[in-house]
């Protein structure tokens, strides 16, 4: 039997583990927040703070709200002590090697009937779940960033996932208000299958001269009504992390439309990942961001 959710585990304290940290204790979820060192805890935990903090200044939610959701985030230093969870979302680096090695540590620790989910945004739900010893209580839970602003979360069910775990998870995730798109175990899901090829397409238009960085983003932002241009949009999501989706829908689907753009390699050979580097299609260096090409 699957247990009642009421305690979660996050593995990933950055911008994602950190945000889905921040709305299941905003939920009344008790969590436990792991990453490899304790710096990047403390990292994470203070960028929660200090989004709650934003929230209470935007009349969001109440300081009492924020005060007791913090309350309930705890670090985890070590991964034994996700042991007791009843939930578990990985959102460590989107590489499939790393995530496997986490469950590898992680399986031995947790009780039979616990829930382990991804919140990979494009591998394979079925082949992770394979990799553990509990493929039947394996789900993809899908946060877009940033998670306690977006309100999607796509739920992924692998080829083993009992009805139980989905509607679990299902229940759990429409306690955190977000809105569910159910998605099938294809390379990218939904989001990504659409969103990725659209960045990817915006980044071979800079690569071939059509446009320069400016003008592409700001003809998608006043020619399709976009909040975001895709240049800018890639470097908030980072620019390793597009090129890791591209190469999963690239190798998963087999077509040669979802080839990644010379241009977004180099940029990752370069180490200009976008804004967590400083630079990417844009510089941040400055207080006002500027193209760099």
């Amino acid at each position: 039997m699957v247990v009642e959710i009421k305690k979660v585990g996050v593995i990933g304290a950055g911008q994602m583990g950190s945000g889905i940290a921040h709305v299941c204790a905003l939920a009344g979820y008790d969590v436990a927040l792991n990453d490899i060192s304790t710096d990047r805890i403390q990292s994470g935990l203070a960028s929660i703070n200090g989004n709650m903090a934003r929230q209470v200044s935007k009349g969001i939610i109440k300081e009492d709200d924020r005060t007791a959701a913090l309350d309930r985030i705890k670090a985890a230093n070590s991964i034994d002590q996700l042991a007791d969870v009843d939930l578990v979302i990985e959102s460590a680096v989107e590489n499939e090697q790393v995530k496997r090695k986490i469950f590898a540590q992680l399986c031995p620790l947790l009780k039979p009937e616990a829930i382990l989910s991804t919140n990979t945004s494009s591998i394979s739900i079925t082949r992770l779940a394979a990799s553990t010893d509990r493929p039947e209580r394996f789900i993809g839970i899908h946060f877009m960033n940033p998670v306690p602003l977006m309100e999607l979360v796509e739920l992924v069910r692998g080829i083993a996932t009992e009805d139980e775990t989905f509607e679990k998870s299902r229940e759990f995730v429409a306690n955190l208000g977000k809105t569910i798109a159910v998605a099938e175990d294809f390379p990218a899901f939904m989001v990504n299958r659409i969103l990725l090829p659209m960045i990817n397409e915006a980044i071979y238009t800079l690569y071939e001269g059509v446009g320069s960085v400016e003008a592409i983003d700001t003809a998608m932002r006043l020619g399709a009504n976009h909040p975001m241009g895709p240049l800018q949009l890639a470097d908030f999501i980072g620019l390793d992390t597009c090129l890791s989706i591209m190469q999963v829908l690239y190798e998963g689907l087999a077509d040669s439309k979802y080839r990644p753009c010379p241009l977004l390699v180099k940029y990752v050979e370069a180490g200009w990942l976008g804004r967590k580097t400083q630079r990417g299609f844009y510089d941040y260096r400055g207080e006002t961001p500027v193209p760099t090409r």
